[in-house]
């Protein structure tokens, strides 16, 4: 197949001229030859030929381009022909003759006649004809894209054609050559290529690119080589140069690495259904190597722990991230035994870290048995496991009630998306070899043994270790080689998929002392596994991986071994480890698995050394273009640059061998290694050997400035060239490439819509929707690139899974970007940019390539053979590829790298200096592609070869001398900066600008104390040699770099950050004007180190000086400005048009300053600064009695820009006026941006502004938020509501009398008495809850939806989300619905109405914007910006804080506010602001609880109390301490008089009691009173749901409603409040309704407008122009900081603040919010009968099974007080009869539905801890053993407050009852106070799998305390109110005790026939006996006869 290109000739063409054609088919253009000096037509009549491997689409496209050929410029473009080959498919052969069109789509006269003609497949796919090629005469025209070097050819073609031009070769060998050429660009071309079918496919040759042409050749077309042509006078043929440069890295510093500090928080809550019988759990926490372990609990298989853990830390993320947090479950451990192990469960840090919130918050963890892996589960830990960084503050996130987290399998602590069952896997990590490993040991013996025995050994032993989940295998050592081969496996064994991100491959030196690391590498599993539906487990290699580490000359101490360890970017290659890795899960019912878990190291089976890719020579090129901003330290001695890439060309330390693809002989000498290393085997492949030359000629510096030297290259550029092999893996290079490149553009792109919409730029969603079309269109592209060689046979099972999962993930992507333009709308711009974020993450996710394959490249410099400073370019970058969306981003460009210091030396302030500037060309590739190398240098350069001898013309050169320079004059525009970086211990700096510019530097001029610089200064670089050609540079400039830096009087000027810029170039022949000049002014930010240091504001243009010199450039008209020197100000077009504003400053007043040099600031004044205007604040007299000002407005006026965007910052300083006339500064703040002070007139066609008309607001109710049963078990189901009908409530009732509804007595109205403040707060903290979840749910069904919207292909998986929600929720709804007769009617059941007040979860400020509604706070800062290694943060630097407020607007003002009535000129636009003198106030600080306190003493406890401080007040509540909690419920309130201003920040802290020694500070929190009492938001008591006069929700504040109404009303200057006809009020133009009674204490009714005027005010923000939100009833959460732990929060306050001023009536007396006492109970519970009891033991005489059966009891957490019934002995039928009472008195919190004890931990506590535990009884059964320990046979738990009633019968009572698996109605003991019933005892079988063991009879009945003094019984069956006796059967006793008894009931009962035939036959033998012993003598007697 073939498509013939026939261009015949090009008519009408303008003027006279060179022409040349370019034709483009499928990414491959050919050029045609160059036709001289013709006129307007061009008879071109050339024909081009295109092989292509798969079927032509009729879509696809053919362009022509038409060019004016130029020597010495680019060409310039005439016109271009495109067609679409439809019409050719079809028909084959088509002629057209049509018009072309110019850069700008626009038709053109010029006219082209072509011929296309398609010689269609025949069947035969990936198979050539001989004659397709050889011997066709239609081909002997095309012979000039033969260009290709000669190594290309298959091995079946001769492989040393005679390298000539065409023209000189004879004909038969011309065709000849063609051949060849077609075979790889049909390579190339194919769509998607032939499978396999033909064997030279696999080896992927190289096709040239003959896009940037050599056209001088063609031109020429006299017999040169190719390589030989100098390319000076050559141009590339793209139209767009810019991509000549790539862009520079702006951030220096190395981020990883650096130590954080951390802090990981671990509550263990919980265990339940632990496996084993009758056990003493210990929960053991372990986190990295620290191990907590928590109390002890005796005899329970669901101990309840709620203990917390903190540990700290202080290492950098990765070590963070890969530590492994454990948490075992141990069995009866104690000081003697470590106890067994019941099962563990482990994930790392980096996982929790990844979760929302970087917490998992009351989940449960799964425990194993990691020696028994074929057990199941062990058990399930409930704990909240938190990491915290710098700065990360954790939500606690408010959970529903206990029920929903006692659903297990839906609270699992599992990331989402892990698989609930996991299952048991072997990971398989084999190491098969490494190679170029460093020396290890010195070779002082080595040598010493070279010089006696001639041996010569490797110095150094390897192996290689490997981390994975806590657990570490390591493989056999290999004694003294470079080139270890192991062929080992480490088998680790764990659950699958494990959470455990990383696995760490280690190789190390075995060393008599210490081993260390040679380098580490880290295998992410995310990266090689998918865990989607079509996913893939891990799998790798085989394949190579790089490591890199410290630099590889061996020293004893090596100061960067912390890089082997793999901390911090490598700074050399170490080592290249060829591995694999594959999973296997497990079937754990297999009986010949091993069950254990510890690491195994087996032999693995070697692979064939091509498994990994054919060897490759690849060949590396550099061109130094300049080396500028080189340290003066390194200033002194000779230069040189190094480039090394693995092993290659490093000659300083690079002794071990690389790997040679070819054999070779072995010589055994050292001294060899150096020529193998340099020579090359290839004798054929260039006409002679290429060495490699990897550095620069030495060369001394040359000064730059006071800073910095530079190296005189001027127009010689050393070169560098490599040539190393390395394994062919180009492909995962390229597809990693062609994701970037979609990356960038994202990114780009991304950034471009933030600027827009920060810059308020219009029509930002139009870029956003270009963005994601180029989104769209790039991943469609990677298809048709990606899925290339496909039949590579080096491709691992990695890479085909993952090339897969890349194009799902790019298909939906492209997709999902369509979608999504399609909804881009102005509005939404900002959520869709968020969503387009988490794009670009996921395509830098799926870019970075896990198997890697050439190693990175290493710049250093080295001064006197010391490496100095280095810079690493991944080799992807610099991959040389022939389709452009492959190629590395910067190959063949010229990319600006900044030389950083190795290591620890690079962290902190020497991080930010540069070591060198380097402008530097790279080109890697394979050696045969090697043709263009040098195509994308500047041009205009000759070259210079090493030797000059004839046959080494393809030498790459060893210099480039450039021959062609322009001059230029650079201007740099140095308007301001703002926001920079505090240098100086004052608080600001002084600052100045260099600028650098090729090797010339200039200063701006130094500004005294400022951070916010206007220099407003032109600096002129002139006489600027720029090397290249002049249209190059115009587009492609070098990077002008700008640095800041501070001057000091002593010592060197300070750095304070750096940025780049590029100039905006104008050529000589342009006209300097618009649009393009003059150039605008922009912002660039500067950074310093990785963190950002402020904004320049500065505009640079490069202007060529023309033949006719300076006198061409635009004139640099302005003056001069004499004052400063002689100092050009920015020109007039450049800097920004101003206009005048007035800026008007309220001073209020100064608060909190500190001593400045150890005095004390009295007299302070503030100066306020704009734009070189300002005005002064009077001064404050004395500071200690009034800090206040008197005089509150001054303004001055400004010239300032129109563009608010350009504002310049505003400066505050505070000064102290000293005697003499001296002032010092105290501290200063730079307000960078004043768009928020700027006045705008106010919108009076907003709804709220329309103020005819009346709008009635009722106060009906809200329909009620459904609610979970409440914390206060009071079923609450009031919501914010205010009830204003009470007939309403009436009509309610009847309508369910009348439905039949039967109302239980529990659901009564509550008993007002009983009610108490914290009825209300509990209630609140529900609907807080009830209206989060809500929330979420909206939020998620909101997220399904869009999903639902994007992904309209991919519905599968969502149904299963929903479904699992559904079933979670019905789960839900069935635990809340208690009783089948209340479960239908439970959403129509009414709630009794609870008063409700606002709980905030965060701080109030950050509700209501830090009350700045007018009154603004501004910290005064002092002291140097720390950076983190000094530590000082802001809040360290805070000296004082300046109250007051800016309006700035264009003069003049507006009239309509200087017409309103009672407008007070003094005050401007400040109208209506309270008076500032000092004024009395009574503050009341209630304090209700803290949560998450850091523990502080050793036992992992606290023993908190509170401590406030306002002013000289300091209250501390040291003897109400409470003992060893984490919790504390406080609960109370603290009354203090102050006065503001004096004293107005409150200090509210919790410290830690100890009984020696100092408290310690836990955390505090800091809250500025006086904002809140000035606020608009009133503040100063909330504003309660409803107005009663007694009880509960008594009114709070002095003034009522209606009192605070008319006071709003009036200072709002609002008309009203009008009340009147009752229960009716007018404010303004809205009127509220609402009750118009009140009850008081007696019931009373009387009239009162309270209600509605509380309604008014609680809509307040409705009303025109005053209104503004009410700061409602509430209770706040603060956060508690501790100063020595900056930035990690240590627990949180609750607390609200009251303030009523002392002119106004005294308030009442504070609410009670004292804990609520628990309240005493006693339960009895009569333990009556057991049944179907399980029987244990096999009977002594009889062998019968039977069992001694007890019962035991206890309330959960008193196991200590566990009481036993007798022993039932001996019962046969699993029955017994007990009749037996326990007695448990206990105290109980309702509201919480937790028992309260209160006990000494250990016998050296010193006071009583208090605990609270869930209310659960147990009841278990055991078999009594006399001389063994008792056997435990089945247990029940029962929670009192919801447990399945007892089954009225034995028969009825089931297992499922106590499993849940049956609805059985749930009762609570403290609503029935008595339950009888029979309940199912449970235990684990050896399966793990419940089993019924027995039923027992109980009756539980529950007394207060009271009821139990009246009613007392006695404990087991004693007095008073004794139980009988129980009816056992007569064979219950012990029978060693009763043997007669156990002879009459055993023996008798069971052998009595026996027994009597025994004793018939003992008669008959004694008869026996007798007459045997008789007949003797009767004999003889008879004998005798006597």
């Amino acid at each position: 197949m073939a498509l013939f290109i026939h261009l015949k000739t090009v008519s009408q063409l303008r003027g006279r001229g060179d022409r040349i054609a370019k034709v483009t088919f499928r990414g491959q253009s050919f050029y045609s030859r160059v036709l001289e000096n013709c006129e307007d037509v061009a008879n071109f009549d050339e024909t081009f030929r295109w092989p292509v491997a798969s079927d032509i689409d009729r879509h696809e496209m053919l362009e022509i381009q038409i060019f004016n050929y130029s020597k010495v410029f680019s060409n310039k473009l005439i016109g271009s022909f495109r067609m679409v080959l439809q019409k050719v498919v079809e028909e084959n052969r088509v002629e057209v003759t049509d018009t072309l069109i110019d850069d700008n789509n626009a038709i053109i006269k010029t006219s082209l006649n072509v011929e296309v003609r398609y010689q269609a497949t025949d069947g035969t796919v990936g198979f050539w004809d001989d004659g397709d090629f050889l011997g066709d005469e239609t081909l002997q025209e095309e012979e000039k894209d033969s260009q290709e070097t000669d190594g290309l050819l298959p091995s079946s073609l001769p492989s040393s054609l005679p390298s000539s031009r065409p023209g000189s070769w004879p004909p038969g060998e011309k065709s000849f050559r063609r051949a060849g050429r077609s075979v790889f660009s049909a390579m190339k071309l194919g769509k998607n290529r032939p499978h396999k079918e033909e064997p030279q496919r696999q080896d992927e040759p190289a096709v040239l690119e003959m896009e940037d042409l050599d056209h001088l050749a063609i031109h020429l077309g006299d017999g040169l080589d190719p390589d030989s042509v100098s390319l000076a006078s050559v141009t590339a043929l793209t139209t767009n140069v810019s991509n000549k440069r790539s862009k520079p890295d702006i951030k220096m510093e190395p981020s990883t690495g650096r130590p954080m500090d951390y802090q990981v928080s671990v509550t263990v809550i919980e265990a339940r259904q632990l496996v084993g019988l009758n056990m003493d759990p210990v929960v053991c926490v372990e986190v990295g190597d620290d191990k907590k372990y928590t109390s002890m609990k005796e005899s329970t298989n669901c101990p309840y722990y709620n203990e917390y853990f903190v540990f700290d830390f202080h290492v950098s993320p990765d070590v963070m991230f890969d530590k492994i947090i454990k948490i075992s479950v141990i069995h009866s451990k104690n000081l003697l035994r470590s106890g067994t192990l019941v099962g563990s469960f482990k994930m790392d840090v980096g996982t929790v870290y990844s979760q929302p919130e970087h917490q998992f918050h009351h989940k449960w963890a799964i425990l194993s048995d990691p020696d028994d892996i074929s057990a199941g589960l062990k058990g399930y830990v409930k704990c909240d496991v938190a990491v915290v960084g710098k700065g990360d503050n954790i939500k606690t996130p408010h959970k529903a009630n206990e029920t929903d987290e006692d659903d297990i399998e839906g609270n699992l602590l599992l990331p989402e998306g892990v698989p609930a069952e996991r299952q048991w896997a072997r990971f398989y990590v084999k190491i098969y070899r490494a190679e170029g490993l460093p020396r290890m040991n010195t070779s002082l013996m080595a040598n010493v043994k070279k010089a006696f025995i001639g041996e010569n050994k490797d110095l150094v032993d390897p192996y290689v270790q490997v981390f994975f989940a806590g657990q570490k295998g390591k493989t056999s050592v290999q004694k003294s080689s470079y080139e270890p081969l192991w062929n080992e496996q480490v088998v680790f064994t764990d659950l699958f998929p494990p959470l455990c991100k990383r696995m760490k491959v280690q190789i190390r030196d075995s060393d008599k002392v210490n081993d260390v690391a040679i380098g580490t590498h880290f295998i992410d599993l995310r990266k090689i596994s998918n865990d989607g539906d079509k996913g893939f487990l891990p799998t790798l290699g085989p394949a190579w991986v790089n490591m890199y580490g410290s630099t590889r000359n061996y020293t004893l101490l090596d100061e960067h071994q912390d890089l082997n360890e793999g901390l911090g970017e490598g700074v050399s290659f170490r080592a290249r480890l060829m591995l694999g890795l594959s999973v296997e899960i497990l079937d754990t019912s297999n009986p010949e698995l091993t069950s254990s878990t510890e690491v195994q190291v087996e032999q693995a089976t070697p692979v064939l050394e091509s498994c990994t890719g054919r060897m490759e020579e690849f060949f590396l090129f550099g061109a130094f273009l300049e080396a500028s901003m080189i340290d003066r330290k390194n200033g002194d001695k000779p230069i040189t640059f190094e480039v090394t890439i693995g092993n290659y060309g490093n000659e300083v330390d690079g002794l071990s061998r690389p790997q040679r693809p070819r054999p070779r002989k072995e010589h055994g000498d050292e001294e060899e290694v150096d020529l193998i290393q340099h020579s090359s085997d290839d004798e054929g492949d260039d006409g002679g050997d290429l060495a490699s030359v990897s550095s620069t000629p030495p060369m001394r510096p040359q000064i730059t400035n006071r800073n910095y030297f530079h190296l005189p290259y001027l127009e010689c550029k050393p070169c560098i060239y490599i040539k190393s092999w390395w394994p062919d893996q180009r492909r995962r290079l390229y597809n990693a490439n062609i994701l970037d490149h979609i990356a960038d553009k994202l990114e780009e792109g991304l950034n471009d819509v933030q600027e827009m919409i920060k810059t308020e730029k219009s029509y930002p969603e139009r870029r956003l929707r270009g963005v994601l079309e180029e989104l769209s269109n790039g991943c469609h592209r990677f298809f048709s690139l990606a899925d290339k060689d496909q039949g590579h046979s080096s491709r691992t099972k990695l890479d085909r899974e993952r090339l897969k999962s890349c194009m799902r993930e790019l298909e939906s992507m492209g997709q999902q970007a369509k979608s999504l333009r399609a909804q881009v709308k102005q509005h939404t711009v900002r959520d869709k940019l968020r969503l387009c974020q988490n794009f670009l993450q996921k395509l830098r996710f799926l870019a970075d390539e896990p198997q890697h394959s050439i190693p990175d490249i290493f710049i250093w410099m080295m001064s006197n053979n010391k490496r100095i400073a280095y810079a690493r370019v991944p080799s992807k970058d610099l991959l040389f590829s022939i389709v452009e969306e492959e190629l590395g981003k910067d190959c063949a460009k010229v990319k600006t790298l900044f030389l950083k210091l190795p290591g620890k030396r690079g962290f902190g302030s020497a991080g930010w200096t540069v070591q060198a500037k380097l402008e530097l060309y790279l080109w890697l590739g394979l050696s045969k592609q090697r043709k263009d190398f040098l195509c994308g240098l500047p041009c205009g350069f000759e070259e210079v070869k090493a030797a000059q001898d004839l046959g080494l013309h393809s030498f790459p050169p060893i210099s480039l001398v450039y021959t062609k320079k322009q001059a230029f004059q650079l201007r740099a525009h140095m308007y301001q900066a703002r926001s920079l970086f505090a240098a100086d211990s004052s608080g600001l700096s002084d600052p100045f600008a260099r600028v650098f510019f090729i090797n010339q530097s200039q200063c701006t001029e130094v500004l005294n104390e400022t951070l916010c610089p206007t220099w407003d200064q032109m600096l002129v670089f002139d006489n600027l040699e720029l090397y290249g050609e002049a249209h190059e540079l115009w587009d492609d400039p070098p990077i002008i770099v700008i640095e800041i830096y501070d001057q000091d009087s002593m010592g060197k000027a300070d750095f304070m950050g750096r940025t780049f810029a590029k100039p905006l170039v104008k050529m000589a022949d342009e006209a300097y004007c618009p649009p393009r000049f003059p150039p605008q002014l922009e912002y660039y930010q500067i950074y310093r180190g990785n963190a950002t240091a402020g904004d320049l504001l500065a505009a640079f243009e490069l202007l060529q000086i023309g033949p006719a010199g300076k006198a061409d450039l635009p004139p640099i008209n302005g003056p001069v400005d004499m004052d400063r020197g002689p100092i050009m100000p920015v020109p007039v077009g450049i800097r920004p048009v101003l206009s005048k504003y007035r800026v008007e400053v309220l001073f209020w007043g100064l608060r909190d300053l500190k001593r400045v040099n150890l005095a004390q600031v009295d007299r302070p004044r503030v100066d306020i600064e704009c734009a070189g205007k300002g005005v002064q604040s009077s001064l404050i007299h004395n500071y200690k009695k009034n800090p206040n000002f008197n005089t509150l407005v001054k303004w001055f006026e400004v010239d300032l820009p129109e563009n608010e965007l350009l504002h310049p910052p505003l400066n505050i300083r505070v000064v102290d006026c000293r005697a003499f006339g001296r002032y010092t500064l105290v501290g200063s703040h730079a307000v960078s941006s004043l768009r928020r002070f700027i006045y705008r007139p106010p919108d009076r066609s907003a709804p709220n502004w329309n103020t005819t008309g009346e709008v009635v607001v009722s106060m009906e109710p809200e329909v009620p938020v459904k609610k979970l049963e409440t914390m206060v078990k009071l079923d609450a189901t009031s919501d914010a509501v205010v009830k204003v009908d009470v007939a309403e409530e009436e009509k309610e009732k009847k309508k369910k009398k009348k439905k039949g509804i039967t109302e239980e007595p529990e659901e009564e109205e509550p008993d007002e008495s009983m009610l108490d403040w914290w009825s209300k707060y509990f209630a609140s903290i529900d609907t807080m809850k009830e209206q989060l979840r809500q929330q979420e749910n909206s939020g998620a069904d909101l997220e399904e939806k869009e999903e639902a919207d994007n992904t309209e292909g991919l519905k599968g998986p969502m149904k299963g989300k929903e479904k699992a929600r559904a079933t979670k929720e019905e789960k839900k709804k069935r635990i809340q619905s208690p009783g089948p007769g209340q479960g239908s009617e439970a959403p129509g059941k009414k709630k009794p109405k609870l008063d409700e007040l606002k709980v905030y979860s965060k701080e109030l400020e950050s509700e209501f914007d830090n009350f700045e509604d007018w009154l603004h706070t501004f910290n005064l800062l002092r002291g140097k910006t720390g950076d983190d290694e000094d530590g000082s943060t802001e809040e360290e630097r805070t000296v004082g804080r300046f109250k007051g407020s800016l309006c700035v607007y264009k003069v003049p003002l507006p009239e309509d506010i200087s017409r309103e009535a009672g407008y007070d000129p003094t005050f401007g636009m400040f109208q209506g602001i309270p008076s500032n003198d000092p004024i009395n106030v009574l503050v009341r600080v209630y304090v209700v609880r803290a949560t998450d306190l850091h523990p502080a003493d050793i036992n992992g406890k606290a023993d908190p109390y509170i401590a406030i401080r306002l002013g000289k007040t300091d209250i501390r509540d040291k003897e109400n301490y409470i003992s060893k909690q984490l919790n504390p419920i406080f609960g109370k309130s603290f009354d203090i008089e102050a006065s503001f201003p004096m004293e107005s920040l409150l200090t509210v802290a919790v410290y830690d009691w100890d009984l020696v020694g100092t408290d310690d500070l836990i955390g505090e929190t800091k809250i500025d009173l006086e904002n809140r009492f000035y606020s608009r938001h009133r503040a100063t008591c909330g504003i309660a749901q409803t107005y009663s006069t007694h009880g509960y929700n008594i009114w709070r504040d002095p003034m009522k409603p209606s009192q605070i109404l008319t006071r709003l009303c009036k200072e709002g200057k609002v008309d009203g409040p009008h009340f009147g006809p009752p229960g009716r009020v007018k404010v303004a133009n809205r009127v509220f309704t609402g009750p118009s009674e009140i009850e008081d204490e007696n019931g009373q009714r009387k009239p009162t407008d309270e209600h509605v005027a509380l309604s008014a005010l609680r809509h307040w923000e409705d009303i025109p122009r005053a209104g503004c939100r009410l700061v409602p009833e509430h209770v706040e959460t603060r956060p508690l900081l501790n100063p020595d732990k900056p930035g990690i929060e240590q627990g949180h306050l609750e607390l609200w603040v009251d303030m009523f001023p002392m002119d106004m009536p005294a308030p009442g007396t504070p609410l009670d919010i004292s804990p609520r006492k628990p309240k005493k109970y006693e339960l009895r519970v009569i333990v009556w009968n057991t049944d179907e009891v399980v029987l244990e033991d096999d009977d002594f005489f009889t062998g019968e099974k039977s069992s001694d059966i007890f019962v035991r009891g206890w309330l959960k957490g008193q196991q200590e007080d566990k009481q036993d019934t007798d022993v039932h002995y001996h019962s046969l039928t699993g029955e017994g009869n007990f009749n037996w009472r326990y007695l448990f008195p206990f105290d109980y919190l309702a509201a919480e539905e937790r028992i309260v004890i209160s006990k000494k931990e250990s016998m050296f506590s010193w006071d009583e801890t208090e605990y609270k535990i869930p209310a659960r009884l147990t009841l278990q059964i055991w078999d009594a053993d006399h001389f063994s320990a008792d056997d435990f046979l089945g247990a029940i738990e029962l929670d009192l407050n919801r447990f399945p009633r007892g089954a009225k019968t034995a028969k009825q009572c089931t297992m499922e009852m106590a499993a849940g698996e049956v609805d059985v109605p749930l009762v609570s003991i403290f609503k029935q106070k008595r339950v009888k019933g029979w309940w199912p005892l449970l235990a684990r079988n050896e399966n793990d799998e419940f089993e019924l063991t027995g039923k027992v009879e109980a009756e539980l009945h529950l007394l207060t305390a009271e009821e139990a003094e009246k009613n007392p019984v006695g404990l087991a069956r004693n007095e008073p109110d004794p139980l009988e006796k129980p009816n056992r059967p007569d064979t219950s006793f012990v029978w060693f005790l009763n043997p007669l008894k156990s002879a009459r009931y055993f023996l008798w009962h069971t052998y009595r026939w026996l027994l009597l035939k025994l004793l018939l036959l003992l008669l008959l033998l004694l008869l026996f006996t007798l007459f045997l012993y008789s007949v003797p003598g009767y004999l003889a007697k008879k004998i005798i006869g006597a």
